[in-house]
């Protein structure tokens, strides 16, 4: 099975969702859920983006890009994200550089 077969499956079955309900929710026959899950056919983006958004996760988890089902579901930490990404490169390096600071003084802190 494949990640993207094996992590659609996971994760709808993980929120209680029938495969006839995840169609339903992302708008395609009931029977293509079931031929994604065991790998039979492959959606498109947009059927995988659409997927990813009822499954409450990303198409990059989706697609085996990330390996956390919820990276980046925070919608304040992701803003947070775009901001510093529209940054000058510069000035993105000193706030990660201090970001990345922060998150080892606080690893320390719980030792």
């Amino acid at each position: 099975m494949s990640t993207f077969s094996k992590r659609v499956k996971e994760q709808r079955e993980e929120l209680g969702l029938s495969q006839t309900k995840l169609a339903e929710e992302v708008g395609v026959h009931h029977s293509i859920i079931g031929r994604y899950e065991r790998d039979e056919a492959k959606p498109t983006i947009d059927v995988v983006s659409r997927m990813a958004i009822v499954l409450k996760t990303t198409v990059g988890y989706l697609l085996g890009e990330s390996e956390q089902a919820d990276l980046f579901k925070d919608p304040e930490m992701l803003k947070r994200f775009k901001d510093i990404l529209s940054f000058p490169k510069q000035k993105q390096e000193h706030i990660l550089f201090a970001l990345d600071s922060m998150i080892k003084a606080t690893k320390l802190e719980s030792l």
